[in-house]
């Protein structure tokens, strides 16, 4: 089954059995990045500048991306110039997620649990009802990034985006931290792809590096 770049990193995200998402905030990033880099693997979106262009509104046939490409077509319509693609992932972190878990639910890798928090309060959960896809999604990143095999484009983008929003922990459970950073760093500043894909990337990572340091200076106080 072929998945998305943000449907790869939500089921990360996702406790396998509990259902409860780790790293919330930063994933959510990661997430948006992750429709936004598909869009412009796909030709759909490009970035120059730091600036976010539609340049073809075709649909991908997949519908996690075609619903978000409407949603940043008709967003970037609105405005009298290019938006920064900041902007534009600042808009999306709140809402890509959501999309996200449902597109999961519909293919039937995770399912929707309701329960109540003190009684009372309704909180959603999505345990893993097939783990067949995230095995095999483990297994690649494991290859490329402590094995040192050669990553495909997708592969090399997803790694960019969990090292931008420093996702290493539920990317590479009980690897040292620092070994797997810098190893994924290395693959993030390839040569994997295209200028514009890279720049693309670039802007995510900066994008998810600044709110990362906004959560934690916000933890502290």
């Amino acid at each position: 089954m072929s998945i998305t770049l943000a449907e790869e990193i939500t089921l990360l995200s996702l406790d396998d059995e509990s259902g409860e998402a780790k790293e919330r905030q930063s994933a959510a990033w990661a997430v948006a990045g992750g429709i936004l880099l598909e869009l412009a693997l796909a030709g759909r979106v490009s970035v120059a500048g730091g600036r976010l262009a539609v340049t073809d509104e075709d649909p991908t046939g997949e519908a996690l991306l075609d619903g978000r490409l409407a949603a940043v077509a008709a967003w970037t319509g609105r405005r009298g110039r290019a938006p920064k693609v900041t902007e534009w992932l600042t808009k999306d972190q709140a809402k890509a997620p959501a999309a996200t878990v449902a597109r999961l639910c519909e293919r039937g890798l995770v399912v929707e649990e309701t329960r109540r928090v003190l009684g009372l309060f309704p909180v959603r959960r999505y345990p893993e009802a097939d783990g067949a896809v995230e095995r095999e999604l483990r297994e690649r990143l494991r290859a490329v990034v402590l094995d040192g095999a050669a990553p495909d484009e997708r592969t090399a983008g997803l790694i960019a985006l969990l090292h931008g929003a420093k996702l290493h922990r539920i990317a590479f459970p009980g690897e040292p931290r620092k070994q797997v950073a810098a190893r994924m760093a290395e693959l993030a500043e390839g040569r994997w792809a295209g200028e514009g894909v890279r720049e693309a990337i670039r802007d995510m990572q900066a994008a998810m590096a600044a709110v990362t340091v906004v959560t934690i200076v916000a933890a502290a106080g």
